[in-house]
This record gives C-alpha cells, sequence and structure tokens, in this order.
C-alpha cells in the first residue's frame, strides 16, 4: 500500500513538472541541491571521494565547488524526468538545440553496421534516450525500479518515441545481438558496476574499477561500429546539446581488459565536456582488485568508508 502512494505521488509530480520550463526546473535545482549538500553525507561524501581521485590537482575550495555543482546537475535530472518521459514531444525535440557527431550514426548504418552507443551517467541520459529513439530504431536494456508501480510510468516514458526495452538477462542480450545484425542502434551503461564475474578491472581516472564486459562480445559477433553519447545540459537550463563521440579503438580489442580499458577511457572523455555533469555520487569505485582476490582484510582497501 504504501509503495502504491509513493508510486501515485511521484508520478504525479513527474506530470506537474512535465510541462515547467527547463529554465524553471534547473532553479528549483539550485535550491534542492542546496538541502541536498546540507543534509546528506552520503551523496556529499562520495561525489567528495570519487573527485579527489578524479581531479586530485583541485583545490579543498574547488572540489567543494564541484560537489555543489554536480549535486545539482544531479537534482535537475531528476526534476527533468518528467519532462523527458511524459512532456509533450515537440517540447523535448525543440529543447535539443545543438546535435554533434551524427555522421558517426548515419555512416555506419549507410555501411550496413549497427551502432553501440556507450552512454555514461552524464547531463540528461533520459534526453538522450529520446532522441535516440526518435531518429534511429534503438534497443535499450532495462531493469524494472523498486517501486513496481512506477513500472509502467517509466517503461511508457523510455518507449514512447520507438525504443525497443529488453531485460538485463541473456534474453536481452540476444535481443541487442539481433537489433545490432539488423544494422540498428543500441544502448549501453558503460559506468555501472556489474555483479560478480561479469566484468572486469581496468583503468578509469587511475584506479581500479569494476567494468562490464558485454561490449566485447557484442562487437565480436557483429562487427558494429561503437561511439559515446550524451545529452549536455546547457547553462542556466537552456537546453541541451547532443554529442556523438568516437570511441577509443582499445574498444574494439578482443581482450577483455583492453576493451574495458578503452570503455572507461570513453567515459572520460565524456566527462571532459563538462565535468559537474556527471553523476559522482555514484559509487564507482564500489569493488576491488582485493576483495575479488580474497584478501583476508580487503576491506581496509574500499573508497568508501
Amino acid at each position: 500500500m504504501k509503495r502504491s502512494f509513493n508510486a501515485t505521488a511521484i508520478h504525479a509530480l513527474w506530470r506537474l513538472l512535465s510541462g515547467w520550463r527547463l529554465v524553471t526546473l534547473w532553479r528549483l535545482a539550485g535550491i534542492a541541491s542546496r538541502v541536498l549538500y546540507a543534509v546528506s553525507r552520503r551523496e556529499r561524501h562520495v561525489s567528495r571521494r570519487n573527485l579527489e581521485l578524479a581531479f586530485p590537482a583541485d583545490t579543498l575550495a574547488g572540489r567543494r565547488q564541484r560537489v555543489q555543482q554536480s549535486l545539482r546537475h544531479s537534482a535537475a535530472t531528476m526534476l527533468e524526468l518528467g519532462f523527458a518521459w511524459i512532456g509533450d514531444p515537440r517540447r523535448v525535440e525543440a529543447a535539443i538545440v545543438e546535435v554533434h557527431g551524427r555522421e558517426l550514426l548515419d555512416d555506419a548504418r549507410a555501411e550496413n553496421r549497427g551502432v553501440i552507443v556507450l552512454a555514461p551517467h552524464f547531463g540528461n541520459w533520459e534526453v538522450l534516450n529520446f532522441w535516440l529513439s526518435s531518429h534511429f530504431p534503438f534497443t535499450a536494456m532495462y531493469e524494472p525500479p523498486k517501486i513496481a508501480d512506477l513500472d509502467p510510468v517509466i517503461r511508457h516514458g523510455r518507449e514512447r518515441m520507438g525504443a525497443e526495452l529488453v531485460p538485463t538477462n541473456s534474453r536481452g542480450v540476444a535481443a541487442l545481438l539481433k537489433a545490432l545484425k539488423r544494422a540498428e542502434a543500441i544502448g549501453i551503461l558503460p559506468d555501472q558496476e556489474p555483479d560478480w564475474g561479469s566484468g572486469v578491472f581496468a583503468d578509469f581516472f587511475g584506479r581500479q574499477a569494476y567494468t562490464a564486459t558485454l561490449l566485447p562480445k557484442l562487437v565480436a559477433r557483429t562487427q558494429a561500429r561503437v561511439v559515446t553519447g550524451v545529452a549536455r545540459r546547457l547553462p542556466e537550463g537552456q537546453g541541451f546539446a547532443i554529442h556523438f563521440l568516437a570511441a577509443d579503438e582499445r574498444v574494439y580489442a578482443s581482450d577483455e581488459t583492453t576493451s574495458a580499458t578503452g570503455v572507461n577511457a570513453c567515459v572520460e572523455t565524456a566527462i571532459a565536456l563538462d565535468p559537474v555533469q556527471y553523476q559522482w555520487e555514484y559509487k564507482r569505485w564500489k569493488k576491488t582488485p582485493e576483495e575479488e582476490q580474497k584478501i583476508p582484510d580487503f576491506r581496509r582497501f574500499r573508497l568508501y568508508r
């Protein structure tokens, strides 16, 4: 009953915010992020730890500013979900004022090759999904939310422009392979830590991060082209710029560690577009090589306390 009530309230909030202007949502995100910074030790602590590793040359004041700005972008993404999933498609399309690198997708499809879009948690990835599924046959993996009553809302929002969502299991992988063989586009989250046994450790900002190994398997069986895709938020809520970036050549390696290193390099390149738009509050380095090796005191090697 409680979860059903929560789902109803969240859906009502998304529907309400779906009609608001992006500039208003950006201002509201400023208020929300200040509250989040003040009261949520976890979000503040994890963001700071991640940024310490990624940008060690920052001053304390500079790092604090990055944390605050990053939390504002994360808050903006949450507030923009109704806009991306429920808002008038004409408004969403109009908010995408720049598209860079589309030729990477067009050229691959002209060669009858599928396209694997690496979509890190940067900017507003739901806007990226909207654009991709509006312009290309597009398939992506989908894991239902913890609040089950929200599933039809989220699924409809992500599929409404034509995307096909498939489960995060062997059946979903088979669907991705079929889409690539049809010279279509698929989306993969390159920066989500996989379960043990589904990844390898590879360098990410100078520290070993457990990284999924699905990509080299897909490339080897389809000869697909790989690109990185993000929807960068323009200043002061003025819309979005879509960027498609050529992938690091190592992603095509058959060796899983080499390929995973290339994937992480792609994420780093995307982050460089505007580092504060990355979701730094995610525990990207939660798993450690010492834990995989079952070293007795592996806990002391953890980045997050």
